[in-house]
């Protein structure tokens, strides 16, 4: 089984590092896909034997659609060359569970299913947390499961995802598989390096009032007031052990997902869990 990874990236320097190494790690530097938005040796640098595809940055306008309608195409093609491709942002990482299988034997299991969704969680740096350079899984445990970033994350057939699920015509929609493999985790990283959370805030705000139509909207524009109030209300929800805290979440998201018919979109429901937990140790093995 051939599987390709593919994201796009401005600057967010860290989570890209990150990024990178994991995916090499698990499929290889020459199976790694990613679209540098505007020219930047530092991609190169940071992402040696990765294909790094520059497009322009001038023109900022309808920026989500665009950037969707792209990475669309760029994964379709990709499927002429490969079994599966993951596609996600440079700051989420799959992480497969060791007891359940290798992310190739969740994927076989799966069968020719055309889009697989994962259970989503953040990654959250507390106080007490070490430094990033003795690892990133060794000194950031904290988590919570997050109905919003369980998305739609690979593909084996050419459909449209967006909105972090999948476009799907009106006829369709009823009956458009839905699968979320046990064992799979989407990992968002935008809260595990708050330093780096400093600096990609900035570059949204900025972005958000760069005054051309289409841009993203409020989330972009109140990027810190986002941050400090999610912050405090993880730090406010009570700990579960992760097999409780697991077996809650997966429960609630992996059936009966949001199937809009307004926007012809089949995805996970956005729900919050108002609980918290502990990675287990089996992550530390995605140490690089």
């Amino acid at each position: 089984m051939k599987i390709c990874a593919l994201t796009m990236v401005y600057k967010d320097y860290w989570a890209l590092d990150v990024w990178y190494r994991h995916y090499a790690q698990l499929l290889g530097a020459d199976a790694l896909y990613i679209v540098a938005h505007g020219a930047d040796p530092e991609v190169q640098r940071i992402c040696p034997g990765a294909s790094i595809w520059t497009i322009p940055r001038d023109d900022l306008s309808y920026f989500d659609r665009k950037r969707s309608e792209l990475l669309n195409a760029f994964q379709a093609g990709l499927l002429s060359s490969y079994d599966w491709v993951i596609r996600t942002d440079a700051d989420e990482l799959i992480c497969a569970d060791p007891a359940i299988g290798s992310l190739q034997q969740i994927f076989a299991a799966a069968g020719r299913v055309p889009v697989l969704t994962a259970l989503g969680l953040d990654l959250v740096e507390q106080p007490e947390d070490g430094p990033l350079r003795d690892g990133l899984w060794r000194t950031r445990k904290n988590v919570s499961f997050t109905g919003h970033y369980s998305k739609a994350f690979a593909q084996s057939k050419p459909v449209n995802l967006t909105l972090h699920g999948t476009k799907v015509p009106p006829r369709r929609l009823a009956d458009f598989p839905f699968v979320m493999p046990e064992g799979l985790y989407l990992v968002h990283l935008k809260y595990a390096n708050l330093d780096a959370l400093e600096t990609v805030n900035a570059d949204r705000v900025a972005m958000s009032n760069a005054g051309q139509k289409g841009l993203p909207g409020a989330g972009w524009r109140e990027a810190y007031a986002d941050a400090a109030q999610f912050l405090a209300s993880f730090r406010a929800k009570p700990v579960l052990p992760w097999h409780k805290a697991r077996a809650k979440a997966f429960r609630a998201l992996s059936n009966d997902p949001a199937r809009s018919e307004r926007l012809g979109l089949v995805k996970a429901r956005a729900l919050k869990f108002p609980f918290r937990t502990v990675l287990p140790d089996w992550f530390e093995t995605f140490e690089q």
